[in-house]
């Protein structure tokens, strides 16, 4: 059983407890870490921070008996090394994406993911997509390119890592749900295994990216302020980073792809608001039109899954659920994992 359902929540009740927890971390955290990188450029050592802070909350909930962690095993990490992958790169040039762009752009320069997500549908597991669905992914690449091309002082550094990003959570998507056979389907254990592993495959990367001349630098210029600032930023991004991680999890294992591309859109609108009252960023015509048309893409793209879903019709869509990976016996177990 999942850790939501030992609420006693019904499963309507669990999916709407997921999604809220999924788009409130989520929105908290682009806020942090904009926060974070404007006070800090080391994006690679707040993101291990975010890991390791992340596995020490995990083994003291385990050692305080609120939840059962697992112990790392051979086999099971040699069978995540693709999630491990795909995760590390894909925070990442989420960050750096963060970096270069501003908080209301982000959605923009990320804006390719159900586009990267249907072709990946077709090219990784041969699931062919309707000529609504691609109408759709047309509707949000011109989005992307209407937003792009319409700003003068754009970072096509931080375009390129938007792009990257957009690949990576497609796939991720994918990754997740054949990661968690490994872990007999338990959200919570991959999780863990996924911070963990993370965390020891980040760590050479702090290193090698030079970030640890740079917190030198800031602790000697600024004396114990420096270090303070320092560790007060890493626990704060380690802290969301750990509840947004895990609401990801939850959401992806727990709802439709129908559920988590709304919930996305209603992110993303909510995000743009958040750059532009809480940042002072500015809202131009080129990147308002953008916006909406990325998220009426995605809106186009719901109603053809739920038109898809009720002509009885074989689903095209990525698997994101149990019930969706073993059919109409896996939506009668929907609950059971």
């Amino acid at each position: 059983m999942s850790t939501v359902n030992k609420l006693g929540l019904t499963e309507r009740q669990a999916v709407i407890l997921t999604v809220g927890f999924y788009m409130v971390t989520a929105l908290v955290m682009v806020s942090v870490n904009k926060w974070a990188l404007n006070t800090l450029s080391i994006p690679w050592t707040l993101l291990w921070c975010q890991m390791l802070i992340a596995v020490v909350l995990l083994r003291a909930t385990d050692s305080a008996g609120m939840l059962k962690m697992p112990h790392l095993q051979k086999d099971v990490a040699k069978a995540l090394i693709p999630l491990i992958a795909i995760n590390v790169l894909g925070l990442g040039v989420n960050t750096l994406c963060l970096v270069y762009v501003e908080t209301s752009f982000y959605q923009i320069a990320r804006g390719l993911v159900l586009p990267f997500t249907v072709i990946f549908a077709y090219a990784l597991l041969g699931q062919p997509s309707s000529k609504l669905v691609l109408g759709s992914c047309f509707v949000v690449f011109c989005g992307f390119y209407t937003g792009v091309t319409s700003e003068l002082n754009v970072s096509q550094l931080g375009v390129f890592f938007g792009v990257v990003s957009s690949i990576t959570t497609s796939l991720h998507a994918i990754v997740i749900k054949k990661s968690l056979v490994a872990v007999n389907n338990s959200s919570l254990d991959l999780v863990y295994y996924n911070n963990a592993l993370s965390f020891m495959a980040m760590t050479p990367i702090i290193f090698l990216s030079g970030e640890m001349s740079v917190i030198s630098t800031q602790f000697a210029e600024e004396g114990i302020q420096g270090f303070y600032s320092f560790l007060f930023a890493a626990f704060v991004t380690g802290i969301f980073g750990f509840l947004v991680n895990l609401a990801g999890f939850m959401q992806i294992s727990k709802t439709s792809p129908t559920t988590h591309m709304i919930s996305g859109a209603v992110r993303g609108v909510l995000q743009t608001l958040l750059g532009y009252f809480c940042f002072g960023d500015d809202i131009t015509a080129g990147r308002l039109m953008g916006i909406v048309l990325i998220l009426g893409g995605g809106a186009l793209y719901t109603y053809a899954k739920d038109k898809e879903m009720n002509s009885n019709t074989k689903p095209t869509y990525i698997p994101m659920t149990q019930q969706d990976v073993d059919g109409e016996e896996g939506r009668n177990k929907v609950g059971q994992a």
